[in-house]
């Protein structure tokens, strides 16, 4: 059986960029700025490619965009959720994930990394210092060549092998509504945290394999295909939030121990009890005896 009535309502608002750090955005805006290219709109000459700030979490990695203007970005341009139960070489790989992006220098024909023409400046005058002491030419020359090479490439090997550990969503769809379910997840792992109860601990990780599970539904099908599932996944993490936020308050402490709603404190007038105030009690009167010698008139 289940229920008709709505879910209650989120608290608060969603996935925002760095809600946990205060000031971070603004710096990484700023540096974002110095380093990239931001659309300025219609009448933007350059190739106009998004400037992305990676945001790491303790459950994968949010990518948002830098807008022209002061405001925040309304959703994120990529999610990245990291498997649960991780290992250290899996988390290893989620930070490897989530470096600054590589600067790339644009050539005639392809652009490369910064650091590889770093290398192989470095590399030709290693070389030659090496032929001037005696290293014989057919080392020198492939170790310059190789280096530059190894340097390009191997990061690109490393990000997919990383990627294996990591589910990444990129439409826009997908992910605005994966980025309702991190916001509400974000939630329980902050009341996890404030909170010594097991029943928060548990609620958050029920709720990242949600969050993993979300994942890979919005990978591999398209959002209306597979609304049901993830509308069953997002009612049960607002269930989640209601409940943990129900145990997690003070004032509801009854409830969450007894299984009755806590009763409120009675309010206190202007003198405290038992200070010349008449009990609420009805008081016993004791009947008393006819008054003889009287006797009633006709």
């Amino acid at each position: 059986m289940t229920s008709r009535t709505p879910p209650p309502t989120a608290p608060g608002p969603g996935l925002q960029p760095f809600a946990q750090q205060p000031g971070c955005w603004e710096q990484q805006r700023t540096r974002a700025r110095r380093t990239g290219h931001l659309c300025c709109g219609t009448w933007c000459t350059q190739t106009c490619e998004p400037v992305l700030i990676r945001e790491r979490t303790c459950w994968g990695f949010v990518d948002w965009t830098v807008p022209a203007d002061d405001r925040l970005p309304e959703r994120p341009h990529r999610i990245g959720v990291l498997t649960p139960a991780a290992t250290r070489l899996q988390r290893l790989a989620l930070r490897w994930l989530s470096r600054r992006p590589a600067q790339r220098l644009p050539l005639l024909p392809v652009s490369v990394r910064c650091s590889a023409a770093a290398v192989a400046v470095l590399g030709l005058v290693a070389a030659a210092t090496a032929i001037s002491h005696g290293t014989p030419i057919g080392v020198a020359v492939p170790l310059m060549l190789l280096m530059p090479l190894l340097t390009e490439h191997v990061p690109d090997h490393l990000d997919a092998r990383a990627d294996e550990h990591v589910r990444t969503v990129e439409s826009e769809a997908a992910c605005r509504y994966l980025q309702r379910l991190a916001g509400l997840h974000n939630h329980l792992i902050q009341v996890a945290a404030d909170s010594d109860l097991d029943q928060a601990r548990r609620a958050a990780e029920i709720s990242r394999h949600q969050l993993w599970d979300a994942a890979g539904l919005l990978i591999h099908h398209d959002t209306r295909a597979v609304s049901a599932e993830l509308i069953a996944r997002e009612r049960l993490l607002v269930q989640l939030v209601a409940l943990v936020t129900d145990l997690h308050s003070p004032t509801d402490a009854g409830s969450a121990l007894g299984g009755r709603p806590a009763v409120p404190a009675p309010q206190l007038g202007l003198h405290p009890p038992g200070s010349g105030r008449q009990s609420d009690r009805p008081t016993r009167r004791t009947p008393t005896a006819p008054i003889q010698g009287r006797q009633p008139h006709a």
